[in-house]
């Protein structure tokens, strides 16, 4: 999991010709620190208790262009949810089919073998995800 440091967003932002406002300075803290792939309302809920006044839109406004600057994926699925990956870098997401927890999982395996996979796939690749379903532990009992 890749976990930025308050100055290292603001570098980023700053980079990109981004405001740095609080309220965008803490949706960022929220999105990329987090490990369990928020959706918008986790996100705007987490930042409302520091900022009362901050507003659904500027939360998937963030959202936007954090994902433009590629820091982080929108992971949509099929019951129209969608939440928020801050892990970037080649990785299996493993999804709930009950509850919709996610947990990002590394495998050597495809690491290995994803150049091998690439070059059998003809044309320029443009992005990657990977889901795997499964009931979680908690939805199993």
């Amino acid at each position: 999991m890749e976990i930025f440091s308050e100055k290292e967003i603001i570098k980023v932002l700053k980079k990109n010709n981004y405001k740095i406002t609080p309220q965008r300075l803490e949706i960022c803290k929220t999105v990329l620190s987090s490990k369990n792939h928020p959706s918008v309302e986790q996100i705007y809920e987490k930042v409302k208790t520091k900022h009362p006044t901050i507003s659904v839109a500027t939360v998937y406004k963030t959202l936007i262009l954090l994902e433009k600057i590629g820091l982080v994926t929108e992971l949509h699925f099929n019951d129209n949810h969608t939440r928020y990956d801050p892990k970037t870098s080649l990785h299996i997401n493993v999804v709930c089919s009950e509850c919709m927890s996610i947990y990002d999982f590394e495998s050597e395996v495809l690491s290995k073998n994803w150049k091998s996979i690439i070059s059998e796939i003809k044309g320029e690749i443009s992005g990657q995800r990977i889901d795997v379903y499964k009931l979680c532990i908690k939805c199993r009992k």
